[in-house]
């Protein structure tokens, strides 16, 4: 039953990463129309903030199955889990209340939030290679 909830917390993260490439393509899609964007933007941070969740839970309840105390790694997956809510939370508010009838607005947004997609795959691929290491006996965080 561990292996599976670890490995349900991989394949979340994996679908997580295609999430996040993917994302970066709505400013692309949407790019004649500001209101389309905003609503694309709206889903896409409900999809994100799910996965995320949902990824968030199967590490715990694994963490509670493998009685497994805290450690850096498991630190380090809380803080950017943190971290990544709190910037698409702020992407989303930034967009949601921007006026996207001025085009220079519209064009700022869509360059941020593809720089903030950036950061964020960057961010989760950091911790899927640490966490590589150290299930490689590489790292031992």
């Amino acid at each position: 039953m561990l292996e599976q909830l670890f490995a349900t917390h991989s394949i979340m993260v994996k679908v997580f990463l295609g999430l996040l490439v993917a994302g970066m393509f709505i400013p692309m899609m949407t790019a004649k129309n500001p209101l389309g964007f905003r609503k694309a933007s709206f889903i896409y941070t409900m999809v994100f903030q799910g996965l995320i969740t949902m990824i968030a839970f199967t590490g715990l309840i694994a963490m509670v199955i493998a009685d497994m105390s805290m450690s850096i790694s498991i630190g380090i997956m809380i803080a950017i889990w943190a971290i990544l809510m709190i910037i698409e939370i702020k992407k989303y508010k930034l967009i949601k209340f921007a006026k996207l009838e001025n085009e220079d607005t519209h064009k700022v947004l869509k360059s941020g939030f593809i720089k903030i997609s950036i950061i964020q795959i960057l961010l989760v691929t950091i911790m899927v290679v640490l966490m590589i290491l150290k299930a490689k006996g590489i790292l031992s965080i």
